[in-house]
């Protein structure tokens, strides 16, 4: 099962669509505009609710591992 989580490097405000990026392998970019496009459509108090509920109960992301150069 894959876990959502909030992305460390891949963040604008939160990294939650960088990390839901980072799972499914998605373009955080196309997330974000639809998120957007969603906001707008259906009203902006709801979104922003959704936005930071997920901020608050969403663990952060494991860091990325740094490895070290070939010689």
């Amino acid at each position: 099962m894959k876990r959502i989580y909030c992305s460390r490097t891949d963040k604008k405000i939160a990294g939650i669509f960088g990390g839901i990026a980072e799972v499914y392998n998605l373009d955080p970019s196309l997330l974000r505009l639809g998120a957007i496009f969603l906001g707008v459509a259906t009203g902006l108090l709801p979104m922003i609710v959704t936005y930071l509920v997920g901020w608050m109960i969403l663990p952060k992301g494991p860091p990325k591992a740094i490895l070290p150069s070939p010689p």
